[in-house]
């Protein structure tokens, strides 16, 4: 591994796994391997006798080399609810999870760890989300969903995140709502008021065009 991120979110459903397989998709078109984990995901359906996650399958499948799903996604939980209630009679051990990174790590050149629900989520009934990014000490992308109330969302997310004491190397807005108003002003704000740089605008889709949105990697940096 030459370089890895952990994806964050100002909340569930803000689009950490969108951002997560376009970045995925615009590494590869650089030339690098790229292979991404999830340790913990609720909402997970049986398939082939296991319980796996939508998400999680995502970046399975958008990996440059082909990895068993359990080194992947290590607590897949059924109920779709947070991590600490779903896993109650299994909880989530950042040991376990530490092993597996170890074991990821050495397949590719870039990692990508996207954690669950937003920062302080519980993982389960003594650590966070947060907690978890501390011990894997990646640098963090803070994915923002662009709707009313981001704003704030945003800056508390990254507060939270220099408190820690990890480096942000930047955001991903991620458009939700069409609806939106003032979608332009609410942005230029977020780059105005945020330290670390915008990375991407990632456009609202109804369903995801991974190509089209690694195009917005283009200029970040990374």
């Amino acid at each position: 591994m030459k370089q890895g991120y952990f994806i964050t979110g100002t909340d569930t459903n803000v689009g950490k796994t969108w951002a997560t397989i376009a970045l995925m998709r615009y590494f590869k078109k650089q030339g690098k391997s790229v292979v991404g984990m999830k340790p913990v995901a609720s909402g997970c359906v049986i398939q082939d006798g296991q319980l796996k996650n939508e998400d999680a399958l995502l970046i399975q499948d958008n990996a440059s080399v082909r990895l068993d799903y359990d080194l992947i996604n290590p607590y897949a939980y059924e109920r779709p609810v947070s991590p600490h209630i779903a896993g109650a009679t299994n909880p989530a051990k950042l040991a376990t999870i530490l092993d597996r990174f170890d074991e990821l790590k050495e397949s590719a050149e870039i990692v990508l760890v996207e954690g669950a629900g937003g920062w302080y989520a519980p993982l389960n009934d003594r650590e966070a989300i947060s907690d978890l990014a501390a011990a894997l000490g990646l640098p963090v992308i803070l994915v923002v969903a662009i709707r009313l109330g981001c704003i704030n969302h945003a800056r508390l997310s990254q507060l939270a995140i220099q408190h820690a004491g990890l480096a942000c190397a930047g955001w991903i807005g991620v458009c939700v709502d069409p609806e939106l108003l003032n979608r332009d002003e609410n942005i230029a704000t977020l780059k105005t008021l945020l330290e670390s740089p915008l990375l991407g605008l990632l456009p609202y889709q109804d369903s995801a065009d991974f190509d089209e949105l690694a195009v917005q990697f283009v200029n970040s940096g990374l």
